[in-house]
């Protein structure tokens, strides 16, 4: 990795900008609880933490052929109660100034869909990206890589100069399909050019001195 040729840095939201486990838990938990149905198992929770939230309903109900029913239940529970669970990376904020000072392009590439405009104005972070691009925006959400091309095409990137953090499968096939650096957030296991376990790590990647 050239990090001299780097332009662009961008994240996924859950497991990365934020700890969302917890408040994504109790979420899926409770509109599981509507229906009667047990609580998430640990590999249920797994999968839902990287999924739409259409697949996530898909995977969790697959009995089911009319999802309306699910969705008004979602509607209805809505996901604002469950933002204060979430908690903002440490360093966070530190490194995304520290981008912005060494010119470089911010954005979000994440499969969460209505809820990350709020996620971001609750935490007063709507101001620290140039670009954010949800599964809402997409005809693919990721694992394709329609989210992270979006960005680069925004901004004439070529996918060298882009920097994907992410925690999942998901974000390592999106990174990969569309050619771009792979950072593996607190997931040693996962494949990736580069691990890191803390936000201070990125900033030792990129050399940038405070």
């Amino acid at each position: 990795m050239d990090i001299s040729k780097i332009k662009a840095v961008v994240f996924d939201c859950d497991g990365v900008l934020f700890d969302t486990a917890l408040a994504n838990r109790k979420f899926y938990d409770e509109v599981l609880a509507t229906f009667g149905k047990p609580q998430l198992t640990d590999v249920q929770f797994v999968n839902v933490h990287m999924m739409t939230v259409l697949s996530a309903i898909q995977y969790l109900f697959p009995e089911k052929e009319d999802y309306k029913e699910v969705f008004a239940c979602l509607k209805q529970i809505g996901y604002a109660k469950f933002i204060p669970y979430m908690k903002v990376e440490e360093g966070l904020v530190r490194l995304l100034k520290s981008l912005k000072e060494k010119g470089l392009i911010r954005g979000i590439a994440t499969n969460r869909t209505n809820t990350m405009e709020q996620v971001l104005n609750d935490n007063d972070l709507e101001s620290y990206f140039e670009m954010v691009v949800t599964s809402s925006d997409v005809a693919n959400p990721k694992p394709d890589p329609e989210q992270l091309l979006k960005i680069m095409e925004a901004f004439h990137l070529d996918p060298q100069e882009v920097i994907f953090i992410g925690d999942s499968e998901y974000d390592l096939r999106a990174a990969r399909s569309a050619g771009t650096w792979f950072v593996a957030f607190k997931q040693p296991k996962l494949e990736a050019d580069i691990h890191v376990d803390a936000m201070a790590d990125i900033l030792g990647i990129l050399q940038i001195n405070e």
